[in-house]
């Protein structure tokens, strides 16, 4: 919650486009006892003991949760882990402490919302929450990225966003971006300036093929970068509604992003896929060609939503938790 990145984003843009559509919003002041409200949107897997207080308060809460690992998984692995789950809850010991387990109150929270069927099958298949009891609502953009357009594409190297940090794999696109001989921008930076992967990383700057641009908060600035690269590129571990790589697209670029079920969710047969997370000779070899080809590739054709689009599907959301919890 400390750190600077895509929540932190999906949190304040969603504030912005529920006020835009007349929902008064404040962060909660948990200090304050006399702020009121009517519903609680928690961001984040809330504890047994908030989901009661919250109730307890008369205040319904709105869940909403990026599973980004666990989106990722296969289905049958889905299954098979929702099928442990209630196993291992019919064993007496843990019906004790099951109160204590965070992910129970996927089931026990009045709603929940997600931005992917990928992760709504999370919900449905491993923690058996009710379909009626989800909503699907994408992740926006702001006008800014949404107005930009494509741009000369004219600079030689690939580019990619996002902290530089394990998460993201950067020193292993670092490392492919080396032995296919492809430049490769970084733009951002990390946790901390003496953290030991952001220092393996830095070793491999040589601004010929691995070049570094420092993080920034403007768009125009980020627009720019975008518009100007020859594709884009990322190989995280594991997204669910990637920011950085929606906002590449919104600047016309083709991407080559990792072969995981958001991405396919996503973007389909649109994109460019690594073979596998991490440094291969396949990898190295996609990467190349991805280079090679970028020049006569299209960005893919998705819709791109604007944060007011889901602060209006929000509300619709917010009412309908409050219609069922005024019965």
């Amino acid at each position: 919650m400390l750190a600077h990145g895509g929540a932190q984003i999906q949190i304040e843009q969603t504030k912005a486009g529920l006020e835009a559509h007349g929902v008064e919003v404040e962060y909660l002041r948990w200090w304050d006892k006399a702020q009121r409200g009517d519903l609680l949107h928690y961001f984040g897997t809330a504890s047994n003991s908030y989901l009661v207080i919250a109730r307890n308060a008369g205040l319904p809460l709105v869940m909403t949760n990026l599973f980004t690992e666990t989106c990722n998984r296969s289905q049958s692995r889905l299954v098979r882990q929702g099928w442990l789950i209630q196993t291992a809850l019919k064993i007496p010991l843990l019906q004790q402490v099951k109160s204590q387990l965070n992910w129970s109150t996927y089931c026990h929270a009045p709603h929940n919302v997600v931005g992917l069927e990928c992760e709504k099958f999370v919900l449905e298949k491993a923690y058996h929450v009710p379909s009626e009891r989800i909503s699907l609502v994408p992740l926006g953009l702001s006008e800014a990225f949404l107005n930009a357009g494509s741009g000369s594409r004219g600079e030689n190297h690939l580019i990619t966003t996002g902290t530089i940090t394990e998460r993201k794999n950067s020193v292993a696109l670092a490392e492919l971006a080396h032995a296919a001989q492809v430049p490769v921008l970084f733009v951002g930076k990390p946790y901390h300036p003496q953290d030991p992967y952001w220092l393996r990383f830095k070793k491999l700057i040589d601004n010929r093929w691995v070049k570094l641009q420092p993080h920034t908060d403007s768009e125009a600035e980020i627009n720019s970068l975008l518009q100007a690269a020859r594709g884009f590129v990322l190989m995280s571990r594991f997204e669910n509604w990637c920011l950085s790589a929606h906002e590449a697209i919104a600047c016309g670029l083709p991407v080559l992003v990792q072969d995981q079920n958001w991405s396919r969710e996503r973007f389909g047969n649109q994109a460019r896929y690594f073979q596998t997370i991490g440094f291969s000779e396949e990898n190295v070899r996609r990467l190349k060609q991805f280079y090679a080809d970028a020049p006569s590739l299209a960005a893919p054709a998705i819709k791109l939503h604007s944060w007011m689009e889901v602060g209006g599907e929000l509300k619709k959301v917010y009412e309908q938790v409050l219609s069922r919890h005024a019965k």
